[in-house]
């Protein structure tokens, strides 16, 4: 990015979004779930909201368990868009916690039968794309219901990417799926169409490998809340903070700096790292095509500062203002040894 902007200007904008407030009204569920908290080891913390899915220990693997729904308006103006994005959102939540995703189940309802079929048929492709077991669910078709659509995944994985791993000094990187296209005037990146499912697969598969071997050590897919509300999630809980910068985004050529930072991408990911292991991890994305760039680095301000050539803002102070409310930073979370991760 090398546009000139007013830093301050932009931060106040992103920060008032629609997608950061609707972020903030998780607020409500993590006042009730998270009472307990204190009381728990970080095994039994991996099962809790704070990281994109539940990762329940079982032997030598966690099991993944995630679930997106969708909203309203899109499922009634898009069936099968909605179908296929609610099983692709769940497909990166489940990536991003260095896992293999394995099965689906949905719930919907709707008023119009043929929108219904579309709706399911959205869900199959994706499933077909994804290598995805599409298991069944609930339906509910009949005159007066509203067109909504829940849709819930499995997932398996060896070594968590989970967000109780970030601690000051690791390094943070983004990687993104710039062959793709904005969808409409909206702030989706589409990254999939037209791309064989071999080739989707491929390139999901680089976490939970890179997790395998000990070169990543947290992740967070970068959501509806963009950017740095995805970041914000990824610090929240071990209520770290970070300096990024601006300039070392990737981002697709002329691309606007606003809506950037706005941006739900199809393929998109935020992760922590160690300094050593950054030309590794940054060779096995461009490996697959995907665009990879170091951003910033982690550190213990609880406050999100961003820098854009001599300027700086602050975007978030965690101390002051909790985002998610889903936070762990006075529990022992000493960052472990994951390449002897114990379960």
């Amino acid at each position: 990015m090398t546009e000139t902007v007013d830093l301050a200007a932009l931060l106040d904008s992103v920060r008032n979004t629609p997608a950061m407030r609707s972020k903030q009204a998780i607020q409500q569920p993590a006042a009730i779930i998270g009472d307990a908290k204190q009381m728990l080891t970080r095994e039994q913390l991996y099962a809790l909201p704070g990281d994109d899915t539940a990762a329940i220990a079982c032997g030598d693997h966690f099991q993944l368990l995630a679930i997106e729904g969708m909203l309203p308006a899109f499922v009634e103006a898009a069936p099968w868009f909605a179908g296929w994005s609610a099983v692709m959102a769940n497909v990166s939540d489940i990536t991003a916690m260095g896992g293999r995703a394995t099965a689906v189940v949905n719930a919907y309802w709707h008023h119009d039968d043929v929108a219904a079929q579309q709706l399911l048929a959205g869900i199959r492709a994706a499933c077909d794309a994804y290598g995805l077991l599409l298991a069944g669910g609930h339906t509910s078709l009949t005159a007066g219901n509203p067109a909504a659509l829940a849709v819930a995944i499995t997932g398996v994985a060896q070594k968590l990417l989970s967000t109780l791993h970030v601690a000051s000094g690791q390094v943070i990187a983004m990687a993104v799926d710039l062959e793709g296209h904005w969808h409409a005037d909206s702030t989706y990146w589409k990254a999939f169409e037209g791309v064989p499912a071999e080739r989707l697969r491929s390139k999901l598969e680089v976490l939970p490998r890179l997790a395998e071997a000990g070169l990543l050590l947290a992740a967070k897919d970068i959501s509806n809340a963009g950017v740095l509300g995805s970041l914000l999630m990824l610090l929240e809980t071990t209520g770290c903070g970070a300096t990024i910068d601006l300039s070392g985004l990737p981002c697709p050529a002329d691309s606007d700096l606003a809506r950037w930072l706005q941006v739900f991408p199809s393929y998109g990911f935020l992760m922590t790292l160690d300094e050593r292991d950054w030309p590794q991890v940054q060779s096995a994305f461009a490996f697959e095509g995907v665009r990879c760039e170091r951003i910033g680095r982690v550190n213990a301000s609880a406050t999100l500062s961003v820098q854009s050539g001599p300027q700086q803002g602050d975007f978030w102070n965690l101390r002051e203002q909790s985002f998610t409310g889903f936070s762990y930073p006075h529990l022992d979370l000493t960052p472990l040894n994951l390449n002897h991760q114990e379960h």
